[in-house]
């Protein structure tokens, strides 16, 4: 069954994918395993064994009982669908930089720590999961004035229980509140500005830190380099736009904030081994396989 709510003043969306299969629910093949970009924020949990998931052309082990946050713009898909329960929404309905900032996780599911996240849950975690699906499912069902800050609300305590999971498994427990609001802050400003900002220099100062300061938090909360994540955010949407548009190499170049066509594909080459038209040619033939 597909649910889905749309904000009437807004037009914000949240849907929920999944069909009855025993206690269990789980999504239509046909509607998820989309391998173009979505524009939705999506929430995915592998109620089944482990299986492969292909995330932006890179494959990647999906365990059982595990939660996987994906952004906007990435292209998925996956081994076994049928196994997977999703939640999905816009920034209409939910915006992670203005409601986040309620409960202190501004984007670190999405923008806030390395991507992608594996939640694994514990037998305990399942059956509050489990719990939690059927007050969504509920809430779908319950047509009234106030619907929608009901779903907002079992929306929000889905992203709260998952940040919890995220900071337990993934954070370094010398990185305070303080430090961890700094490295959500510059994930977010990256995801914003990767077009015109290709240096961590410009961060810093958006931030009013310095380099060093940057380099040596992000050292300690053992994540990438913050160039790595630059250069890593641009590299990712040239292949996106590569992959799913007819542009050139050189609107693709200017797009992406460079001045010369062979500074872009200089740079492309270094980030993936292989210049712009060749990724094209093989990106989309190696899509195309593992889609089959």
């Amino acid at each position: 069954m597909v649910y889905t709510y749309t904000e009437p003043k807004t037009n914000g969306v949240l849907q929920l994918i999944c069909r009855e299969n025993g206690f269990g629910r789980h999504f239509f093949s046909d509607r998820l395993g989309n391998r173009h970009p979505q524009r939705l924020l999506t929430i995915a949990w592998n109620t089944g064994g482990a299986q492969p998931v292909t995330i932006d052309g890179v494959t990647y082990a999906f365990p059982a009982q595990t939660v996987l946050p994906l952004m906007v713009n990435q292209s998925f898909g996956f081994a076994n669908p049928d196994a997977v329960v999703a939640w999905q929404f816009d920034r209409d309905f939910y915006c992670i930089v203005d409601h986040d900032k309620e409960v202190s996780c501004v984007g670190f599911l999405f923008y806030g720590a390395r991507n992608p996240l594996f939640l694994q849950l514990s037998p305990a975690e399942q059956r509050k999961f489990e719990a939690l699906l059927m007050v969504f499912d509920d809430e779908f069902s319950t047509r009234d004035t106030i619907q929608g800050e009901m779903l907002r609300m079992l929306l929000k305590r889905l992203i709260i229980k998952l940040t919890r999971l995220a900071k337990e498994q993934y954070l370094n427990p010398d990185l305070s509140e303080a430090d961890l609001n700094l490295v959500r802050r510059f994930n977010l400003l990256v995801e914003n500005q990767y077009r015109s900002l290709h240096t961590v220099s410009a961060y810093a100062d958006l931030l009013n830190k310095s380099p060093k300061t940057l380099a040596n938090l992000f050292a300690l909360y053992n994540q990438q380099s913050p160039l790595q994540i630059i250069h890593e955010r641009i590299a990712l949407e040239a292949k996106r736009l590569l992959l799913y548009t007819d542009k050139s190499t050189k609107e693709i170049a200017f797009e992406l904030g460079f001045d010369e066509v062979s500074h872009f594909s200089r740079f492309f080459k270094k980030q993936t081994g292989q210049p712009p038209s060749t990724f094209k040619k093989l990106g989309i033939h190696g899509l195309a396989a593992s889609a089959g």
